[in-house]
């Protein structure tokens, strides 16, 4: 066995996953040990950087409390941080579609509460066809306002300022 592996059970995979994810995410930061080790003394977890840069090199095993402390200092979540390492991309990932999946869910409950609410009105307006062309205005401005602001955020404002008639110019 070369010197620089560590001898079979002293450190368990997970523990290995860990240490080499800390120096990952550490490197990839910009951190020193001792940037790494203030940032988990702020967080509540003791660690000087001497022991940072022990658990990194396998000399010095890592216990749940400061696993728990290097994923909330790097805003991982703890399964990605004890992952094999060559998955954390995919771990990420993983995460991200996520995201994408609550939002879509969000997206069809946010679909059929519109959805409802049209079927309601449109009820309403059959029983009252007098205030219906008023009503649907009101509808068709209201939206047409929301999403234009919508494409603001997402967008930002057009070229030019957005500020000019385009009946005007024509």
């Amino acid at each position: 066995m070369a010197d620089e592996d560590p001898p079979q059970g002293v450190l368990l995979s997970g523990e290995g996953n860990v240490a080499v994810r800390i120096k990952l995410e550490r490197e990839a930061r910009g951190w020193s040990t001792n940037a790494l080790s203030d940032r988990m003394n702020e967080a509540g977890f003791e660690m000087n950087p001497s022991a940072v840069w022990r658990i990194e090199n396998g000399k010095r095993r890592i216990n749940l409390d400061e696993t728990i402390g290097f994923a909330e200092v790097f805003g991982l979540d703890l399964r990605n941080l004890v992952g094999p390492p060559q998955l954390a991309a995919k771990a990420r990932a993983m995460e991200l579609i996520d995201e994408i999946l609550d939002a879509f869910r969000a997206t069809q409950r946010a679909n059929m509460a519109f959805t409802k609410a049209r079927e309601a009105l449109d009820a309403y307006l059959a029983e009252h066809p007098d205030v219906r062309e008023e009503a649907d205005v009101i509808v068709s401005n209201a939206m047409a306002e929301e999403a234009g602001k919508t494409m603001l955020k997402m967008h930002g404002p057009p070229p030019g300022g957005g500020d000019a008639d385009p009946a005007a110019e024509a």
